[in-house]
């Protein structure tokens, strides 16, 4: 246990080296670094770490290389660290953050709904529907694959379209 007057002494020979060390060690580390903000920090935590260590009655010979060995292991540790990166420099870079998944989510609910609701329909809008909706197929596309004519797709698509809402609807909102 310190008493205070062993308290003061490395006290003072900490602001001694605060005052004559700071400058080297804030550019030493925004060499490496090159964000004053954290450099600032890291040379705080470095003052700090020095401290708890006299503090435990650990011996320092030479003060400028320890504060610098301190530093660097505190920079390293920084490397390692995951990177935040702040909303506004992703903002700035064009990021858009999406800011409600709520109208994805019942899109897609929506979708799987419909998806079952189409095995429902009349097997002669179902593989229509299915091909032009599910597979992604242009009009010609099916026609090609169905044998039909590319009005009748269309016919049969914008027909089939309409049975599907009507029992989309009717599943949603059920007469009492």
């Amino acid at each position: 246990m310190l008493t205070e007057e062993e308290k003061k002494q490395l006290q003072q020979v900490l602001v001694d080296a605060h005052n004559d060390f700071e400058q080297g060690l804030l550019r030493h580390a925004n060499f490496r670094l090159n964000d004053s903000g954290r450099c600032d920090d890291l040379v705080q935590d470095t003052f700090l770490k020095t401290w708890v260590y006299l503090v435990k009655a650990g011996k320092i010979t030479s003060m400028k290389p320890f504060l610098y060995h301190v530093l660097n292991c505190l920079i390293i540790d920084e490397y390692r660290r995951k990177k935040s990166v702040s909303l506004d420099v992703l903002l700035e870079s064009g990021f858009e953050p999406d800011s409600d998944d709520y109208d994805r989510i019942i899109n897609m609910i929506d979708g799987q709904a419909a998806a079952s609701l189409l095995m429902t329909l009349p097997i002669a809008y179902q593989k229509i529907m299915s091909l032009r909706y599910i597979d992604d197929l242009s009009l010609s596309e099916i026609a090609h694959e169905t044998g039909l004519t590319n009005n009748l797709v269309a016919v049969k698509t914008h027909r089939g379209m309409e049975k599907l809402r009507l029992l989309y609807e009717q599943q949603q909102f059920p007469k009492k």
